[in-house]
């Protein structure tokens, strides 16, 4: 698990470097701010219509090996891109085949990646392995978004993507001597795995979803959440810029402390034992809360105050949720479950931050904030009492069992 969280560390701070370095890289080639948005839409897009497939097919081959030939052909894609900024051949339509190249890879080698981690521990420390993984993300895209702007201004863009490709080596190295610890949940693979697969289809995988209502009820939440809050690097940079009248230097200490937050909250989510969907719930209107006083901060300081516990809770609760998704379905399900998850958190991500602008256009940042904070808040409050309300199943009374000795059956009955 160290090595593990060593490989990732390295992988997270080198995807971060690419991606920021990507947009740089966009708007260098086209000079238009939409372009840059349209490249991160066609890397995301993929997941949309093919994480359920490749839900499925990690939870029918070897995930060392899935994990290890998706982390290679990641490492691949990279380089190629690397090769053709060095050589000044890459143009906007090639950049947008390679973005959707990584998308396509991205739907196995994300659920690959998640579930190799939780193989790695026993059973009862998966919450706290997750918490691991969270931590190991927030601290790789702080180094990841710090190292981009020192590699790009020393070596030029093409050295980021390098070391990106080198970072997706670096993993696929480490995979083939990681051991799952006594107590892990054990892949079944081989012919007992086909045999899942060809039975417990990718269509068998949506319905279990669709049946199971402790996931839904965490879909609802996150998805409320993802859409009117936790976007706080839109809205509160509109915010700090406009209504409290900082410059780009405070936002960027805002960003810092929501960094830090994040990392503190992953702590926290890592000491978690038995997480749950109303834990979930219950820090997702904590964090609307905040959000709503965030919301009318009167000055920058109020607002640096607030933007630390907002971090830290929203850490925390996608520590839970995470949780929950990966170890509430059973092992030869997780696969297809992160798989509809992933086609679900897409249409948050391309569908929450135009929602959310159009809000902030009609009510301002403030009435955004505060507006996005009552829904969540008022959401999640319903969804309780609904809960609540649930007929609860009467047990019926059966008759008292007769004791009289019954003659033996003949041959006839």
């Amino acid at each position: 698990m160290r090595w593990w969280s060593v490989a990732n560390f390295v992988s997270n701070a080198g995807t971060w470097m690419q991606l920021t370095v990507q947009n740089l890289l966009v708007l260098q080639i086209t000079g238009s701010a939409a372009a840059t948005g349209l490249s991160m839409s066609v890397q995301a897009a993929p997941a949309l219509l093919m994480s359920v497939l490749g839900g499925a097919a990690v939870d029918r081959w070897p995930r060392k090996l899935t994990a290890a030939v998706s982390q290679a052909l990641l490492a691949v894609i990279a380089f190629t891109t690397a090769t053709l900024v060095a050589l000044d051949r890459l143009d906007m339509t090639t950049l947008m085949v390679l973005a959707a190249v990584t998308g396509t890879v991205a739907t196995v080698d994300n659920p690959a990646c998640a579930l190799l981690g939780n193989d790695l521990v026993p059973a009862e420390d998966v919450p706290s392995a997750i918490g691991v993984g969270a931590l190991v993300f927030n601290a790789g895209r702080l180094a990841g978004a710090a190292l981009a702007g020192m590699t790009v201004g020393f070596l030029g863009t093409a050295a980021a993507y390098f070391a990106n490709g080198f970072s997706f080596l670096f993993v696929t190295a480490v995979i083939p001597f990681l051991r799952p610890a006594a107590g892990a949940v054990r892949q079944v693979t081989g012919r007992a795995a086909r045999r899942s697969a060809s039975d417990m289809g990718v269509r068998e995988g949506l319905a279990f979803f669709a049946r199971r209502p402790r996931l839904l009820a965490l879909a609802g939440v996150t998805g409320v959440s993802a859409v009117f809050g936790r976007n706080y690097g839109l809205t509160l940079a509109v915010l700090v810029t406009g209504p409290l009248a900082g410059g780009a230097g405070a936002f960027g200490t805002v960003s810092t402390v929501l960094a830090a937050g994040g990392i503190i909250g992953a702590v926290l989510g890592a000491r978690l034992r038995r997480p749950s969907v109303r834990l979930v719930g219950a820090l997702a209107a904590t964090g609307a809360l905040l959000q709503i006083v965030a919301g009318m901060s009167p000055s920058l300081a109020v607002l640096l105050v607030l933007v630390l516990p907002m971090a830290v809770v929203e850490s925390v609760s996608d520590t839970a949720g995470t949780a929950v998704l990966q170890t509430d379905p059973p092992a030869h399900l997780r696969g297809r479950v992160l798989g509809v998850w992933g086609s679900i958190g897409t249409v948050w991500s391309l569908g929450g931050p135009p929602a959310l602008g159009l809000l902030m256009e009609l009510a301002g940042p403030r009435g955004a904030l505060v507006t996005g904070g009552v829904v969540i808040a008022a959401s999640i409050a319903s969804g309780h009492l609904l809960h609540g309300r649930r007929p609860v199943a009467t047990p019926v009374a059966l008759p008292a069992k007769d004791t009289t000795p019954q003659p033996a059956l003949q041959t006839a009955a």
